[in-house]
């Protein structure tokens, strides 16, 4: 497929390869896509918007971030809640399900989101992002009820994300490979300019809060050692990128290889929940993943086939290249 077509021409494209195909897809990605360009004009302006809070402020609080968090939130609500093909949605935003309008139709999906991620780092101009998934809705009845919403992640039929930095882009797969769409501000498109991502075997840099060394399990500390000792055979040491933007650090591994690692807060990896959430940050970006030939694990089991208990349930992560990540389960398993 030609590079520079629009994302729209780029899902009909794909649209016409399905025979059973509705447009439900092409209706709410191109809705998604313009609640990014929304929300990416604000983030561009976010240091010089005074509604926001940001001019003349000495230090920039955590109400700030919210009210950016906040818009982004309502946008994506707004564009995507009358396309009729949605049953609900869930956002990292909200505690319970956000349900269609009443005067507004609904359809089969379910759109899961982080309306923008990494927002403690935009005030020093780190590349931030919007997450998102589409499931299928699993019962017939007419209430929306959580076992519609509390699938595994191998379940999902779309997923992606939108990464606002030195330009706006879209990445996204719906089963069939992982594309990428760069948006042309001149004329308003989001155009194709990486298509079928793969990501390579391994990288050579590794992603993780290294402040936390001394408060992580002892495999997790070896995994660290392990990817920081000198070894020309394998390519070590790995450089360190880490910036505390989920999706910054996923992208950068995504197209150049790596590993990125989010372990979990205590001392017993088998009894501790990580930070990043399931089903509105990790089970998104495992599925794009896994789509691009690499690998996400809890250290213990595939990311996209762990049963969600509840809306926000966090887990640990180790996502990337697939050799980097299979090393990863070796070492906290014991196996190494």
């Amino acid at each position: 497929m030609a590079k520079g077509i629009t994302v729209t021409e780029h899902i009909l494209t794909k649209q016409k390869e399905q025979p059973d195909a509705t447009g439900a897809f092409t209706s709410l990605l191109s809705e998604l896509t313009v609640a990014a360009k929304i929300i990416g004009q604000k983030v561009n302006k976010a240091n010089l918007t005074e509604d926001l809070g940001f001019v003349g402020s000495e230090s920039v609080d955590e109400e700030h971030f919210q009210r950016l968090v906040e818009f982004a939130n309502a946008t994506i609500i707004n564009r995507v809640s009358h396309t009729g093909h949605l049953w609900c949605m869930s956002s990292k935003k909200d505690t319970d399900l956000i349900p269609i309008p009443p005067r507004q139709a609904k359809g089969d999906y379910i759109l899961v989101f982080d309306p923008l991620g990494g927002i403690t780092n935009i005030d020093v101009h780190i590349a931030v992002g919007t997450i998102f998934s589409i499931l299928k809705k699993r019962t017939t009845g007419n209430m929306s009820v959580l076992t519609d919403v509390l699938q595994p992640g191998k379940e999902l039929v779309a997923a992606g994300y939108f990464i606002y930095g030195s330009s706006t882009m879209m990445v996204y797969t719906t089963g069939s490979g992982v594309h990428g769409f760069t948006l042309e501000p001149r004329i308003g498109e989001f155009l194709l300019s990486h298509e079928n991502i793969r990501i390579p075997e391994k990288g050579k840099t590794y992603s993780i809060n290294e402040g936390n060394y001394y408060f992580m399990d002892e495999k997790v500390q070896d995994i660290v050692e392990y990817f920081k000792t000198p070894d020309i055979k394998t390519g070590r040491p790995y450089t360190l990128r880490y910036t505390g933007s989920f999706v910054a650090d996923f992208h950068r591994n995504l197209l150049k290889g790596g590993i990125h690692m989010y372990p979990a807060d205590s001392k017993d990896p088998m009894k501790s929940d990580g930070k990043l959430m399931l089903m509105c940050e990790v089970s998104p970006l495992a599925f794009v993943v896994e789509q691009a030939g690499g690998a996400a694990s809890t250290g213990f089991e595939r990311i996209l086939d762990v049963e969600p208990r509840h809306l926000h349930q966090r887990v640990p992560v180790f996502i990337g290249s697939p050799d980097d990540v299979r090393m990863a389960e070796e070492i906290i398993q014991g196996k190494r």
